[in-house]
């Protein structure tokens, strides 16, 4: 099973939400089948097969979550961050501001879901899979080749 070290580990590497499709590729060879993360506080819970679970630590002071959602703010706001033009916190920010509580993630499915306090789907995201580029395709047959030699 996963370690919660070995997710934190792979988050590091995200500064944006151009960055966010590799992360899910990388805890999702962990082993991670969904997780649900409270935007309150960023922490979040992982679930894994048979029942297996860990929950990370509060990322940052607790935030205020808006009453009311503004999904049009949110889906620009969002847009801005998977472009890489905010960084996680200010992300955050936005989805409190907006009145986003939480979202979760369905590795299986390839989905996000963004809900507001009081269970409404505000918004559901196809998480973009990544794809080799022809160097990197290249680049695994070379070290196929050489692993079989």
């Amino acid at each position: 099973m996963f370690k919660l070290e070995e997710i934190e580990q792979a988050h590091k590497k995200v500064k944006s939400g151009a960055d966010f499709p590799k992360y899910i590729q990388e805890i999702k060879e962990l082993g991670v089948k969904s997780f649900e993360t409270w935007v309150k506080d960023s922490h979040t819970e992982y679930f894994g097969t048979n029942n297996f679970s860990t929950q990370s630590l509060s990322k940052y002071y607790e935030l205020t979550i808006s009453d009311t959602s503004n999904s049009e703010k949110f889906i620009f706001q969002l847009k801005a961050h998977q472009q890489g033009k905010t960084d996680y916190f200010t992300f955050c920010k936005d989805c409190a501001e907006n009145g986003i509580e939480k979202w979760i993630v369905n590795l299986d499915e390839m989905t996000c879901i963004y809900y507001d306090k009081i269970g409404n789907e505000i918004l559901v995201e196809q998480i973009p899979t990544l794809q080799l580029t022809d160097n990197k395709c290249k680049k695994q047959k070379n070290i196929t080749i050489e692993l079989l030699k």
